[in-house]
């Protein structure tokens, strides 16, 4: 290969939505621009986005590739890049794939904090195969997935990307999307799996003031200890890459970090996957360098083999002619690119496309992730799940009736009709007879009071009032957006997602003036949360369940959870504050001398891993051999149920200052009224090295953890 052709294959410098153009009679041509891309570099490394649709990328129904034509516009833009390519290499298409793929008539799935929610690897591993079957029968080869944030400040517009602010959790839930999106290929991918490239790497979560691409103020071992378990479970479970993040880990952003890109990931870890760069982040590192062909050289040197819309790594030729970086490390790089392609068997069967998997099939999935993400954080007198004596139910809420705010940021259009709203729900599941009584009350943001009256009046004529509130990710055309897709601005309901980061975590002012004049009229109340972060919601409503961003047809779900047809299984993937003045609350800080606030409870509202049922259990006194911690459990109520066991580690003599608590093992378990059983978890010993002696507690939340009963176990 020249060189030129050797940098062409590191770039993917346009939007793979200018790619193409829908043509009058429904087809699709390719633009100039492709031509031009494809010319420069006598080729195409890879193209981001071909199918992408949302309101940045201005694609939608109409304009856009669907379910049917997908893979023919693939195979268009792949005969396209071969012709130009004088050894015949083949582009490698990258796509969203944050909650199933996003693109038009894509699976929705839930966002990842509901996925946290389920503390279910299992079920999140079938989700994430579909989702990996779906993008292959498209034509699409190489998955973005949002796997290692962790959620350490809830202001973040990002924390939906989150599985939660536990790296144990986390890294059980990446090792599952890893096995379900990549099967578990020795040298190759079947054609229903995608490698996937786990973002962000690393300490994202973290950074000052919960504001997108802030910097970060992480040492060492919090980089370790928090931030980098999930990376590196990732990497273990067979990862075909990782994006480098935007933040940086103790001054040097990560796509310029040669210590934590080629010291740690590569070295340290034998990782030999792809690194990628995530969008427009190698640019910046002219703030450093003093200019983007230095900028390049430096991010190459650093670790990173393939750019997202940067120019510095188009003037690779340059740097390597400027003495700035040598040619062995392109080709290096160059080396990993093409072995992905050889391993997605690329260049012997170059166009992808196949049946695609049933969309009942993909509908079912994220109906099951949203039931098992549904939380129960408060059922004060038995009000949940919905008694037969109640004949008359509003639905009340800017959320109650709708789909749209269902979703999180990284959504496709819609069509019209798609999905269920908790109304929709509640109107088909309930009894025959059921009376049920609509008014929305209020906007998500802004303070418009005026109807109010009418939501008050619903409730004081029912026997019950569920009250759904909560926030939005969804963005339109009117939003403003950043080169790379972040929103500038937001605008109408947008509360959440990239770019929207909040100072407090209030509803908006008119939710809880509908909240307290609902409460007010003395009929119980049920009050359900869909939204992307924890927002703080008063304490006054007999119930209280969260759903986080569920997805389509998440409404269907909590239905079915509010009137007992399922029952709740979540549990909380991050911790509750009372206030934003309480940050930071999640539940395994260092064990210092923690003092409280004169005006405010250090402690959250719920603790990280709460989460009830409709019927109670009973845990036996732990018990541990030093390899396992086992306890029996029993389903002391009524009805079936589904407890999470949860494993506690608290270090008492170690070789560093411990934290409070860590979470070490969980298992989900069913189980029938009056049925025990005996679970046993297996510790992880590389995790143990450093502890001398410390205490297992056995839990249903780290709260409850922290009064527990420990059994002792001698390191």
């Amino acid at each position: 290969m020249t060189l030129r052709e050797k940098v062409g294959q590191l770039n993917q410098r346009m939007y793979g939505w200018d790619a193409y153009r829908r043509t009058p009679d429904g087809g699709y041509e390719l633009t100039d621009a492709l031509y031009a891309e494809t010319d420069r570099f006598e080729g195409l490394g890879a193209l981001y986005g071909l199918m992408r649709a949302d309101a940045w990328s201005g694609v939608e129904h109409g304009s856009g590739p669907g379910g049917d034509d997908s893979a023919a516009l693939a195979e268009s833009v792949q005969r396209h890049v071969l012709e130009r390519s004088r050894l015949g290499i083949p582009a490698l298409f990258v796509e969203e794939v944050p909650h199933g793929h996003m693109a038009l008539d894509g699976t929705v799935l839930p966002v990842n904090l509901a996925v946290g929610a389920t503390w279910d690897p299992e079920l999140y591993e079938r989700a994430a195969a579909h989702a990996a079957a779906e993008l292959r029968a498209r034509g699409g080869h190489l998955a973005l997935v949002s796997a290692l944030d962790i959620a350490r400040d809830p202001r973040w517009g990002r924390t939906e990307e989150c599985f939660g602010e536990d790296p144990y959790l986390a890294a059980r839930l990446t090792e599952a999307l890893v096995r379900g999106m990549q099967g578990t290929p020795v040298d190759g991918f079947a054609a229903d799996k995608a490698p996937v490239v786990l973002k962000h790497f690393a300490g994202q979560g973290a950074t000052v003031g919960g504001r997108n691409s802030a910097e970060s103020e992480l040492g060492s071992r919090e980089l370790h200890e928090i931030h980098l378990l999930a990376a590196r479970a990732g990497v273990r479970a067979g990862a075909a890459a990782v994006m480098a993040a935007y933040n940086e880990v103790d001054g040097m952003p990560c796509s310029g970090n040669r210590a934590l890109l080629t010291g740690l990931l590569r070295e340290s870890w034998e990782f030999d996957g792809l690194v990628m760069a995530d969008g427009l982040a190698v640019d910046r590192l002219a703030r450093i360098t003093g200019d983007k062909v230095s900028a390049g050289a430096r991010a190459l040197d650093a670790g990173i083999d393939l750019s997202l819309w940067d120019e510095g790594f188009t003037h690779l030729a340059e740097a390597v002619e400027r003495g700035l970086v040598k040619e062995a490390a392109v080709d290096a790089a160059v080396a990993r690119v093409l072995r992905l392609k050889f391993r997605l068997g690329l260049f012997e069967r170059p166009y992808g496309g196949g049946e695609l998997p049933s969309r009942e099939q993909g509908r079912a999935l994220s109906t099951d992730l949203a039931r098992a993400s549904v939380t129960l954080l408060r059922n004060d007198g038995g009000v949940l799940p919905v008694s037969a004596r109640v004949s008359r139910i509003a639905v009340l809420g800017p959320q109650s009736a709708t789909v749209a705010h269902q979703s999180g940021d990284y959504t496709a259009p819609q069509h019209p009709g798609t999905g269920t709203s908790v109304l929709d729900g509640l109107r088909r599941l309930a009894p025959p007879g059921t009376d049920i009584r609509y008014a929305r009350g209020c906007a998500l943001t802004g303070g418009d009071l005026s109807g109010i009256p009418e939501a008050v009046a619903a409730a004081a004529a029912s026997d019950l009032a569920v009250l759904v509130l909560g926030g939005s990710s969804a963005r339109t055309t009117e939003t403003d957006f950043a080169a790379n897709g972040a929103a500038l601005t937001t605008v109408s309901e947008m509360t959440c997602g990239e770019g929207a980061d909040l100072a407090g975590l209030g509803l908006g002012r008119a939710q809880y003036a509908l909240l307290d004049a609902v409460v007010a009229t003395g009929t119980p109340t049920a009050v359900v949360l869909i939204q992307g972060r924890p927002h703080v919601v008063p304490d006054t409503a007999a119930a209280l369940l969260t759903a986080w961003y569920p997805g389509p047809w998440g409404g269907e779900a909590i239905a079915e959870v509010l009137l007992g047809l399922a029952e709740p299984h979540g549990r909380l993937p991050v911790s509750v504050p009372r206030s934003v003045a309480q940050l930071p609350v999640y539940y395994n800080h260092k064990d210092t001398e923690y003092g409280g606030y004169v005006d405010e409870s250090a402690e959250p509202l719920y603790a990280f891993g709460h989460g009830l049922a409709y019927t109670s259990f009973e845990y036996g006194s732990p018990s541990t051999d030093g390899h396992t911690a086992t306890v029996d459990v029993t389903n002391t109520g009524a009805r079936q149920g589904r407890t999470v066991v949860q494993v506690y580690l608290r270090r008492l003599i170690t070789s560093g200052w411990p934290r409070t608590l860590e979470l070490f093992a969980f298992e989900g378990v069913d189980l029938a009224p009056g049925e025990c059983r005996s679970v046993s978890l297996p510790l992880d010993r590389d995790r143990l090295a450093g502890t001398k002696t410390g205490e297992i507690r056995v839990a249903g939340s780290a709260r409850a953890a922290l009064g527990a009963v420990p059994a002792v176990l001698e390191i």
